[in-house]
This record gives C-alpha cells, sequence and structure tokens, in this order.
C-alpha cells in the first residue's frame, strides 16, 4: 500500500540545534516562511549592483572634470559584471571567491578606458588624472563588495533574508541538502520539503515527501517556493525537463546537484551548499529582465523595418490588389504565448475555398491555385512582412518559434512530448528551427526540439544571428 504523503503545515523554527543521537539537525519539512514572503523580490543584482555603481561613480563628488570617462567606466564595469555573472544569485556566498574574477575584471574595464582617453586626449596629464579617480573608485568598489558580502551573511544567518526550496527527489543526496540547509542558514534557504513520483514512496526514500511531480505546480504557491533543487528525482530526463519547463516553474530559481564530482564539470564559478556541488541552471523561459531586453529590441527592429521597408510594402500591397482584386490581407487565427489566440496578418496569396480548408490544409507550397506573384511573394517571405504589425502590438516576437494554426497546435501537442512548451515565449517572425533547414514538410519534432533550444538558450546575440541568417534564406529564395 503506498505510504500517505506528509501534510504540509507551519512548523515552528527549532531552537535546540543538532540531535545529540544523531548528530544531524531534524529534516522533516515546513512551510509558511514569513521571511520568504518579505525577501521574495530580493535578488542578487538589487543588493551589489547599487553599492559597485555608487563606488564607481564617487569621483564626481571631487572633481566633475572627467565626468565622461567616469559615467563611460561605470556603465561598462556594471556590464562586464553582469556578463562574467557577479551578479548572479550564489548559494556560498564568500567575498574572497569572488576577488579574483572581480580584479581581473576591473583591469579589463579600466584598460579599455585608458586606450579610449589615450586615443581622445593628447595630455598625458588628463589620462594621468582620470586613472587616478579610477583606481579611487576601484578600492571603494572593492571595500563595497566585501562589506555586501558580509552584510548578506549577516542577514542570512539572522533568517532576515531566505528563501522557501523545495527539492525534487528525496533520495540520500536530498536528505543531505534538506539536514544542511536546516542546519546553516547561511545559505539563505529554507527546506519546504521534497517533491517525487509517488512511486518513490513505497521504494524506500530517505524523506517524506510533500508531494507528487503532478503537484508541484500547486506546492510551488502553497509554500511561496522561490528556489528549485534537482538533486535525485525518480524521473526520466525527458520527463523532468516537461515538468520544468511548465508556466508555473518558469520563475523560479533553478539548481542542480552537479554530477561527476570532483571533475570540475560544473563550471568557472563552482557553487555549493555543504560541500555538495551545484549547478545554476540557465533560464527554461524568457522573463524578467531578459523579456524586456528582447521586447525593446523587437519594437525598435520592427519600427525601423516598417519605415525603411514602407516602399517595399506599398508594392506589394499593390501588386497583391492587382493579382486578386480587394482584400489584400489576409487574417488567421493562429496560437501564441501560453495557448492564447490571435490573428495574424500577411499578403494574400490564395484566396481558401471554406473555412475549414484554411483551418486544416498543411500546406499550400504546390497548390495551382497560387499565382505567379503568390509564389513570387512566398518564396521571398515578401507575404510575411505585414506580421511586423503584430509584433508592434506584442502578439509575436522578431525571433520565436512559428505560430501555428490551432488543429494543429493541437494535434501535435497531443502526439509530440514537448511541443507544447514551446509556447512558453510569444511566437515569432522567424525562428532558429526555420533558419536550420526545418521548413515545409520536416519533422514537427526537429522543430519543437530546435525551439525548446533556443528559449532555453536565448541571448541578443543568438537573435541577431537568426535575423542574419532569415535575411540571407530569403535572398536565395528558401523562404518556403
Amino acid at each position: 500500500m503506498e505510504a500517505p504523503l506528509l501534510p504540509l503545515v507551519p512548523r515552528p523554527r527549532p531552537d535546540e540545534g543538532p540531535d545529540p543521537s544523531t548528530g544531524a539537525t531534524a529534516v522533516l519539512p515546513y512551510a509558511g516562511s514569513r521571511a520568504s514572503s518579505r525577501t521574495r523580490p530580493l535578488r542578487a543584482w538589487m543588493i551589489a549592483a547599487p553599492v559597485d555603481l555608487a563606488a564607481l561613480l564617487a569621483p564626481l563628488l571631487i572633481s566633475n572634470r572627467y565626468w565622461r570617462g567616469t559615467l563611460f567606466m561605470a556603465a561598462l564595469t556594471i556590464a562586464v559584471f553582469a556578463f562574467s555573472g557577479l551578479y548572479r544569485a550564489r548559494r556560498h556566498v564568500s567575498f574572497l571567491d569572488e576577488l579574483p574574477t572581480l580584479c581581473g575584471r576591473l583591469l579589463t574595464a579600466s584598460g579599455t578606458v585608458a586606450i579610449i582617453a589615450g586615443l581622445r586626449h593628447d595630455s598625458v596629464e588628463y589620462v594621468a588624472d582620470l586613472m587616478r579617480g579610477i583606481a579611487v573608485s576601484a578600492v571603494l568598489l572593492i571595500i563595497g563588495r566585501s562589506i555586501t558580502r558580509a552584510v548578506v551573511v549577516f542577514a542570512r544567518r539572522r533568517r532576515w533574508v531566505e528563501h522557501n526550496a523545495l527539492i525534487l527527489g528525496s533520495g540520500p543526496v536530498a536528505a543531505e541538502l534538506a539536514r544542511l540547509m536546516r542546519r546553516y542558514p547561511s545559505y539563505g534557504l529554507r527546506f519546504a520539503g521534497c517533491v517525487d513520483s509517488a512511486a518513490r514512496q513505497t521504494d524506500g526514500a530517505s524523506l517524506p515527501l510533500v508531494g507528487t511531480f503532478d503537484d508541484l505546480g500547486r506546492l510551488i504557491d502553497m509554500v511561496e517556493c522561490d528556489v528549485l533543487i534537482i538533486a535525485d528525482p525518480d524521473c526520466p530526463e525527458a520527463g523532468l525537463m516537461d515538468l520544468l519547463r511548465r508556466p508555473e516553474c518558469a520563475s523560479q530559481d533553478l539548481w542542480a546537484v552537479a554530477r561527476l564530482w570532483g571533475s570540475g564539470s560544473y563550471g568557472r564559478q563552482p557553487d555549493h551548499i555543504g560541500a555538495i556541488p551545484l549547478v545554476h541552471v540557465r533560464h527554461i523561459a524568457l522573463s524578467g529582465p531578459r523579456w524586456m531586453v528582447k521586447r525593446a529590441s523587437d519594437v525598435a527592429l520592427a519600427s525601423v523595418a516598417m519605415v525603411l521597408l514602407s516602399p517595399v510594402l506599398a508594392l506589394c500591397a499593390l501588386a497583391t490588389f492587382i493579382d486578386g482584386g480587394r482584400g489584400i490581407f489576409f487574417r488567421q487565427e493562429r496560437i501564441g504565448q501560453h495557448g492564447r489566440t490571435f490573428n495574424v496578418i500577411k499578403f494574400r496569396s490564395l484566396r481558401p475555398e471554406t473555412d475549414q480548408e484554411a483551418r486544416t490544409t498543411w500546406s499550400i507550397a504546390d497548390d495551382r491555385r497560387v499565382s505567379l506573384i503568390g509564389r513570387f511573394m512566398r518564396r521571398t517571405s515578401l507575404d510575411e512582412l505585414p506580421q511586423l504589425w503584430n509584433i508592434l502590438r506584442g502578439d509575436m516576437t522578431v525571433v520565436g518559434p512559428r505560430p501555428e494554426r490551432p488543429y494543429f497546435v493541437a494535434k501535435f501537442s497531443a502526439e509530440l512530448p514537448g511541443y507544447a512548451s514551446r509556447h512558453r515565449v510569444p511566437v515569432g517572425l522567424t525562428g532558429l528551427a526555420q533558419v536550420s533547414g526545418l521548413r515545409g514538410d520536416t519533422p514537427i519534432s526537429d522543430r519543437a526540439r530546435f525551439d525548446n533550444f533556443y528559449i532555453e538558450h536565448w541571448s541578443l546575440w543568438l537573435d541577431i544571428k537568426v535575423v542574419l541568417r532569415t535575411v540571407a534564406e530569403v535572398l536565395r529564395g528558401r523562404g518556403r
């Protein structure tokens, strides 16, 4: 008979310390952390970045003669720090661990500023004074960073700053992580319970479960979970990824216990909880600052494209009117982010005979009813240009999974694991799958895999690469 799941009830904070008989703190799960509720919005960059910025701008209090160089140094340093991961969340906070990276990035930024200042100013005295100001700001930054880290550790130990964590798994590693989180509050985590498959409970799990994977979304809301830690779940990797791609898991801070301990496979800046190495998993959904950057770039690119391509749009509209008369735009229902429907706009290349044909016909590439003008516009993707308006409206993005009709979304979602996960983000005018040759009658499973890869490895440079490759494909006449 399956053992019952442990109910989630708030528990008082233990004050008795380790159990003398076992040398370990009790690991029974508990929730209802008031500290987690207060500090839920806090992130690492919110604490360190303002202090770093204040230190970098401090020379302006002495003299504003070098204000341009000081401002450039501040912006460049913050950007380099962010790119190097110095504002990412860490479980083991240590100023000495960060110091080599900190100094190296400071030297890189200051060297860049010195070279630019030397090229722009002939006065050696000017450059020397600027570098003296930068040296002062660098010293203040190092001092400020050390104080910031000390404050974070102190606040965690007093449980002023902590976040509820659910562990995915209930084996020996999960049990040890739970014990360490209870015993050492300096990691800033409050153990809220373990989640695993129902079969694990009957197969000798090391910890009782607060729920199964089917309950994960409800449990995240119930315990105000901020952090998910993948320890030793009884679940295939593909099933685990499908679980973590759900919308309710998208905003969680995701960590995983590193495999091949001691191999250094867990990155340049290893992190750990009680010497159990952890990897900070990249975001599996576009949200927060990353989404704001992407949305801003979409609006800028779509606005510029509509202005520059307005003569092309006018010629396409005229050609469509001459070819088939009124009704130059074709609107069709598509599925967007989180399953929401919207009407995509295209230049008409064919008039469907019935609504059923428009909803369920997979491709019209070989349809004889498509005129020469329609074939040319489809081959060059000119018929897609009105979707720039969909991008400005927020229905679509420049780069993302291509939109599909409701009939095919329902069909593919039922047949292919991971297909529905591609709707974590808005659909796109172009996509990584399309520029990788997955158009027409290519396998839908391959397209879904490329779409999910794009979402989980997004960067602004990846968007730029896809756009450049799209332009190359269009110039070669491979739009379809």
